[in-house]
């Protein structure tokens, strides 16, 4: 599961990513200092999870679950136990009190995954080969094999293949739900790329068909994990 880790205070933030680290199938991505930048990162990200302080300056925890549409699962981590029932009209997943123990640190992440898995399988695991994409009223067959890499510009994203490329009004994060996870990863906030097309790694650069398309750091690590290298 993909996490980003919200607490306005450095030693707390600090503590429960130590936490974290203990949970091999919790992938830390991003910590941050307020939910502002929280919500920013649920907007271009794929996030899976969110450790959300709740008592924070600006905005609070509870006011950014509010402001939030399609808010992923959530662990609130405070220092207060006042907030408790009103945290669970919202169903997160749990609530933790500072200082967090490790025991109880695990219950929560375990029931959070319990939840995952849940929902991955009542979306069903993908089946086609092939999607339809849209240009004025015209449907076109497109085949998942064919997709080189899909970049984000604005409002869109092109879809680029080996003599093709599609131009959708729609969000990367929105192409991302319809691709076969198994075959696609997010390697930048712009960028989702084929496994199988890409040609080589330099670095912080991939190259797919003569594209050199970056690495972003926020992905690198997951990014490594799910190739299949020989050293």
């Amino acid at each position: 599961m993909n996490a980003i880790l919200v607490d306005d205070d450095e030693f707390s933030s600090l503590a429960t990513a130590h936490l974290i680290e203990h949970v091999n199938y919790i992938n830390l991505l991003k910590t941050c200092s307020g939910p502002m930048e929280a919500a920013e990162a649920l907007m271009n990200e794929e996030i899976d999870l969110l450790f959300l302080d709740v008592e924070m300056p600006e905005m609070n925890g509870m006011e950014l679950i509010k402001s939030l549409s399609a808010p992923p699962l959530i662990i609130l981590t405070t220092s207060h136990a006042r907030y408790a029932q009103e945290a669970y009209d919202y169903d997160v997943v749990d609530y933790l009190l500072k200082p967090i123990e490790l025991h109880r640190f695990i219950k929560a992440a375990a029931k959070a995954k319990e939840r995952y898995d849940h929902r991955q399988e009542e979306q069903g695991e993908f089946t086609e080969d092939y999607i339809f994409v849209r240009k004025n009223a015209v449907l076109s067959k497109l085949v998942i094999k064919d997709i080189l890499w899909i970049e984000a510009l604005g409002d869109y994203v092109t879809i680029n293949t080996f003599d093709k490329k599609y131009t959708l009004h729609l969000t990367l994060k929105s192409l991302e739900r319809k691709l076969p996870p198994e075959r696609f990863v997010r390697v930048h906030r712009s960028f989702i790329v084929q496994i199988e097309h890409i040609n080589t790694i330099d670095d912080s650069v991939i190259s797919i068909n003569n594209k050199p398309i970056p690495v972003g750091a926020l992905y690198r690590e997951s990014f490594l994990k799910r190739l299949n290298v020989l050293s």
